[in-house]
């Protein structure tokens, strides 16, 4: 029954104008409505319009439809002469305090008020001035991180292209590592044909100049004393024909 009630009175509320929202905003109960995930609005650099510095321009907006213009000086009139007519306001000297009061302060507005806010707006752009002054150090800053990571990405990809080249020169020396072992097994497998080829070559000689001295002492041994006389007389004659030879050329 209560929320009906309460549903009621926001519905009916809700068609007064700026007034009657906020009056509607204002009955809900706390930390009982869900969680809005919208993106909460900025807050205004300036506040709303006022008529006689405290009374807020949407009260005139909401009244002017049935009222007119007058309607709420014609209110605030009535209010103000109801309240002293039923004595629910009573003047004294606290009224006229604050009357004193009221008066000092708006003269004081009215006179320091422009330079008191040039003085705040002062403040309140060199803040910004200092804010921004950061806010570009810090854009600069992430502006050269971001070259940096780039060059780094940059390099990253041209790291393929140098393990690229290391393969390759590995594979290289792996090759010329490979052929010098083959050159040095040629070599040495050269040498040890060469080693038996020479040994081969030594014992055909070997077996030669025995075969030779062989067959020379056996022919020599063959020889009688007759026949060494006939070849030492065939040598003899052989060497004066030599000579003959050699005189008739001369």
């Amino acid at each position: 029954m209560l929320s009906r009630t309460v549903l009621l009175s926001a519905n009916a509320l809700k068609s007064k104008g700026p007034i009657g929202a906020g009056l509607v905003q204002a009955s809900h109960s706390l930390h009982t409505s869900s969680k809005s995930l919208a993106p909460v609005p900025a807050l205004p650099e300036k506040g709303g319009q006022v008529r006689h510095g405290i009374i807020p321009e949407e009260l005139f907006q909401l009244l002017y439809p049935k009222t007119g213009v007058t309607g709420p000086y014609m209110l605030g009139t009535g209010l103000l002469c109801y309240l002293l007519s039923k004595e629910i306001y009573i003047i004294n000297h606290e009224t006229l305090s604050a009357a004193s009061i009221g008066a000092v302060v708006i003269y004081a507005i009215k006179k320091f008020g422009p330079s008191v806010a040039a003085f705040a707006d002062k403040l309140n752009e060199e803040k910004v001035l200092n804010a921004q002054a950061v806010k570009d150090v810090a854009l600069v800053g992430l502006s050269q991180a971001i070259e940096e990571e780039k060059k780094e990405q940059w390099r990253a990809e041209g790291r393929s292209m140098l393990f690229d080249a290391k393969r390759n020169n590995v594979a290289m020396l792996l090759e010329t590592n490979f052929r010098e072992r083959i050159h040095m097994v040629t070599n040495e497998v050269k040498k040890r044909l060469d080693y038996q080829i020479a040994v081969q070559n030594l014992n055909r000689q070997m077996e030669q100049e025995h075969m030779v001295n062989w067959v020379e002492k056996s022919v020599v041994g063959s020889i009688t004393p007759l026949q060494k006389e006939s070849i030492a007389k065939c040598i003899s004659d052989l060497k004066a024909l030599a000579r003959a030879k050699a005189s008739l050329a001369v």
